[in-house]
């Protein structure tokens, strides 16, 4: 029972899928290394692109908030104004 819930866990015989997943890896491997890319790039820009991602994303949320500050500057005192003359009107 435990061998079936294994194999069907991993999609086959466990000694077939680790040798088909060390052929694929080396293979991989092998093509990465032809286009001159190694492990300690590739981390390195996932990294990079991570921090770009999330420097660009506390950019666009300065961006945002001085928008808002900017709307907010023009919006709640003619808010304030119209609400001040319904009150008037209203007496």
């Amino acid at each position: 029972m435990s061998n079936s819930f294994v194999a069907r866990f991993v999609g086959g015989s466990p000694m077939a899928v680790v040798l088909r997943l060390v052929v694929v890896s080396f293979v991989v491997g092998f093509l990465l290394d032809a286009f001159g890319l190694d492990p300690a790039n590739l981390v390195g820009e996932v990294v990079r692109s991570a921090r770009h991602v999330f420097e660009y994303g506390f950019a666009n949320l300065r961006e945002f908030g001085r928008m808002f500050l900017t709307g907010a500057m023009v919006v709640v005192p003619v808010w304030i104004v119209l609400r001040l003359l319904d009150a008037g009107r209203g007496r």
